[in-house]
Parts: C-alpha cells; structure tokens; sequence
C-alpha cells in the first residue's frame, strides 16, 4: 500500500499531463508545414525529433523538480505545502472548464495570440531535426502553466519511493505524456489525413475540456483525501 498511494498520484499526474492539446496541436501544424515542402521520409525524422524534444522537457523537468524536493524540502513536501498544492489543482479543474480552449467551433488554446503566432511560424520555418527538437522543447515549455502543479505532484510522490523506482517512475511519467503524439504519428502513418484528425480533435473537443478538468479535480481531492486527511 506504501507504493500504491504515490504511483496512483504519478499515473494520474501523467494522464493529466498527456490529455493537455498544446502538443498535438504543435505536431499537427508540424505536419501540415512539413508534408507540403518535404518527403514523407524527412517528415518522419522531424516528426520523430518533435517528439523527443517533449520527452526530453519533461523527463528533465521532472528530474529537476525531485532534485529540488531533496535539496531544499528534505525529499518531501510538508503537509500545509501539499494542502495548497491540492487547492491549485482544483482551481486547475475549473479554469481548464472555462478558459483552456477558446471560444469558436476551433481547438484554438488559451495561449496569448503572439505566442501561439510565434509557434505557427517555429512550426512553418522547421527544417531540421534540431529545429523540430526545439519546436517541441516550446510546445512543452508554453504548456507549463498548466503541468508546474502537476510536476510537483509526481515529484513529491516519487520521493517516497525507492531509487531504482524513483527513475522508473521518472521514465514512466515522460512516457505516458508522449504517447498521444506518438499515436497521432501513428494514425498519419496508417493513412489518416490531417485534415480527419483535426476535424476529430474540434468534435470532441469539448470531451477533453471536461476529461483534463476532471483529471485535475480527481488528483486535487486524491491528495486531500490520502495526503491531508490521513
């Protein structure tokens, strides 16, 4: 039982993590610049490099945050620090309800209009794998205001496990965040057209409003009830 408690919290920060949209839609205007200017061979290695350099933010990110965990808060967050750390993911859970999607028959994000630009035009100019690594490394970084809660969650939960599961956990974590991309790159590579994903991802856009949100709120009341009330 010691484990399952801060697994369960790693697993459920990690599907949080993966049903955010930034990503998917920086790999889908990834793909909609890149199939008009490049085989479909370069397309893959870009395609590829993007998707690392998610893995890479976030497996870094979380690292960082563990060490910070053991180097200023003695490996664990005090109760009252973890009581406020639930308060912000339900207040996640709402603001993910009302503002993460703009309004409009669209799956444009709340993101600021000069952001989201710069990232169309990252997107537009890519080239390179180095470029696509980058491409994904800001896709990642302009999601953090809605993934710093939840790496701390992960952070302090894999404290409490045992080394060799601690970067487990790690690697598992930035595993779980990657698979929609991969699977995306999978469908594009069984036939589907961008054109079908995105017209998929505006009719059930409304459904991973409300999954993220509940996510939030689901590991937000998870923490109070096995971190605080216990």
């Amino acid at each position: 039982m010691e484990m399952v408690i801060p697994l369960s919290e790693v697993f459920l920060a990690a599907a949080i993590h993966a049903s955010l949209q930034l990503q998917l839609g920086g790999l889908l205007l990834l793909y909609h610049a890149s199939l008009g200017k490049h085989v479909r061979t370069k397309t893959k290695y870009l395609v590829d490099s993007y998707i690392s350099g998610i893995g890479m933010l976030v497996f870094l990110s979380l690292a960082a945050t563990c060490f910070i965990l053991s180097c200023y808060f003695d490996g664990m967050l005090y109760t009252e620090e973890i009581l406020i750390i639930a308060g912000l993911l339900i207040a996640m859970a709402l603001i993910v309800w009302m503002f993460y999607y703009r309004r409009g028959r669209s799956t444009e994000l709340w993101l600021p209009r000069t952001v989201a630009k710069y990232i169309d035009e990252r997107a537009k100019n890519t080239n390179s794998n180095t470029e696509a690594f980058s491409l994904g490394v800001l896709t990642s970084l302009a999601e953090m205001p809605f993934t710093i809660v939840l790496y701390l969650v992960a952070a302090n939960s894999i404290m409490a496990l045992e080394p060799l599961a601690q970067l487990l956990a790690v690697a598992g974590y930035t595993l779980i965040t990657i698979l929609p991309p991969i699977i995306l790159r999978l469908a594009v590579r069984r036939g589907q057209t961008i054109v079908e994903i995105q017209r998929w991802r505006v009719k059930h856009k409304n459904f991973f409003r409300i999954l993220a949100g509940i996510g939030f709120l689901t590991l937000g009341l998870f923490i109070l009830a096995f971190e605080v009330l216990a």
